[in-house]
């Protein structure tokens, strides 16, 4: 028969340990993606970004409002975010617009290939945010939504803060 033995320094340090969910910053949010388009099948994906890129994207300078991502070549790309110059760059600074890699694995972009190209959806970013030190970015499928839609979704949000309203009225009552 064995034992097992554990001093209660081990028991302690496993508590101490911080969780993960805990070291997440959202850095950028796109909020106008869930208004254009219907998202589903959502992705964390990594990017190779210059230094004065992580610089600039910590002090929240990134906008993700018409970004989207392709796939051309067996890689996946992030075109249009728009990452401000950093303010303390020199010369070296990096080009605000350019086309930048994402960080997927094989199957990954297989996957988004084949819905971008045969069911012709929208690979959307729906925010950046810092993970563990490391820059990710949280990537959706998505599929456009018509004017009509658009008016839809809009009145849905108007008749559900209008319950809510009543509510909180009828409970401070």
């Amino acid at each position: 028969m064995l034992h097992f033995t554990c001093r209660a320094s081990q028991v302690t340090d496993a508590v101490r340990v911080p969780s993960v969910e805990a070291k997440i910053k959202i850095l950028s949010d796109n909020r106008t993606a869930g208004h254009h388009y219907y998202l589903s099948d959502r992705m964390e994906a990594g990017l190779v970004l210059t230094g004065t890129e992580v610089k600039a994207a910590k002090d929240g300078k990134i906008q993700l409002k018409d970004a989207f991502g392709e796939v051309s070549a067996n890689e996946a790309w992030l075109v249009n975010a728009h990452i401000a110059q950093y303010s303390h760059g020199n010369r070296m600074n990096h080009e605000p617009a350019r086309r930048r890699k994402l960080l997927l694995h094989r199957s990954e972009i297989t996957k988004l290939q084949e819905t971008t190209r045969v069911k012709g959806l929208t690979v959307v970013p729906t925010k950046l945010y810092l993970k563990n030190g490391r820059i990710k970015i949280e990537l959706a499928i998505g599929k456009g939504k018509k004017l009509h839609d658009k008016r839809e979704s809009e009145r849905e949000r108007e008749m559900k803060d209008e319950a809510r309203a009543a509510m909180g009225r009828r409970n401070r009552d």
